[in-house]
């Protein structure tokens, strides 16, 4: 099939392009959010193509997956076509609801021509979808092409923009774990949080923005992996340190709750459970090397890359077919 779908979430969509279609990714002159094009930071498959909106007008499409909302309208715009009518439209859900939770409505809630597809069970039950059709297709991870060995007793953690965001996702909570052993923090956004923790750059380093791979390498090397989001949505890069082999310290929150088995490492609501289980594991590097064993098991058992293709390779020839 041919399926078009715009750049929006980095690591959601090189999962997504593995697959076996021909993947048409919106480029625009100044690449900005609507046409971003190929990732420039990970390698993707030669069948992820990208196309300009004058070349859309003349493409043979089978299928629109929608990430954002003024992507319907923009999508008709650029094929000339009605979606949802003319072709099949599918709109992927990759966040937690916000305001009025749980009462907070979809912005594609009660519509009959999409598909509403959440990427965790936890999100479609939050969200008030209306009428409208709903699916779910679990996260699935390129895995990383390193193992974990654990020999520096730091911890890390993986948040974007954590100072904006803060309580989302429990930056508030970094100093105290700073306190048992060395954070490492990588994301977009994240230079000069210990200033804003407070904290000096002994105990909190930074790292703005590293390459998906050399970040993996990085990780691998920590003791543990910190979780401390309050109310996102399944972050992959808590999936890829699972599947590294990294344990586990995390808040049993939204999705988390049903990707970490306790097996992993440490899953609770109590701070200071955690703060316990992070001590362990930076003292102990065996029971480290025992629960992240667990975790690489259970993640790569669950979110595999081929049962994700999989799925979603039912649901686009679903949608697809009943639309003929």
């Amino acid at each position: 099939m041919n399926v078009l779908l715009w750049h929006v979430h980095g690591s959601w969509t090189t999962s997504f392009v593995h697959g076996k279609h021909r993947y048409l990714v919106p480029v625009t002159p100044d690449r900005g959010p609507y046409g971003l094009g190929r990732a420039r930071t990970y390698p993707w498959p030669d069948n992820a193509v990208e196309v300009t909106p004058q070349d859309l007008a003349r493409a043979d499409v089978d299928v629109v997956l929608l990430q954002r909302p003024e992507e319907f309208d923009l999508a008709c715009e650029w094929l000339g076509r009605r979606v949802g009518r003319d072709v099949p439209a599918i709109y992927v859900e990759h966040n937690t609801p916000k305001g009025d939770v749980p009462n907070t409505r979809h912005p594609m809630a009660d519509r009959d021509d999409l598909l509403l597809t959440h990427v965790t069970h936890f999100n479609e039950l939050f969200w008030d979808n209306g009428g409208t059709r709903t699916a779910v297709v679990e996260h699935g991870v390129v895995a990383p092409a390193v193992e974990w060995t654990g020999e520096l007793d730091r911890l890390a953690v993986v948040i974007n923009e954590p100072v904006r965001r803060w309580r989302v996702t429990g930056s508030d909570l970094l100093p105290r774990f700073a306190e048992i052993a060395p954070l490492d923090v990588y994301g977009m956004g994240v230079a000069g949080l210990a200033d804003h923790l407070g904290l000096p750059a002994d105990r909190v380093t930074s790292h703005d923005d590293v390459p998906q791979h050399a970040m993996h390498t990085e990780l691998s090397r920590r003791r543990a992996y910190l979780h401390l989001c309050r109310w996102t949505s399944l972050g992959l890069s808590l999936i890829e340190a699972m599947t590294i082999g990294m344990p586990v310290v995390a808040l049993a929150t939204t999705e988390a709750v049903e990707a970490v088995p306790p097996s992993a490492g440490a899953l609770s609501t109590r701070v200071d459970v955690l703060l316990e289980a992070a001590r362990r594991f930076v003292e102990d590097p065996s029971a480290a090397r025992r629960a992240g064993a667990e975790a690489r098991v259970a993640a790569r058992n669950r979110y595999g890359l081929d049962r994700f293709l999989a799925d979603w390779d039912r649901l686009l020839e679903e949608e697809v077919c009943a639309s003929r």
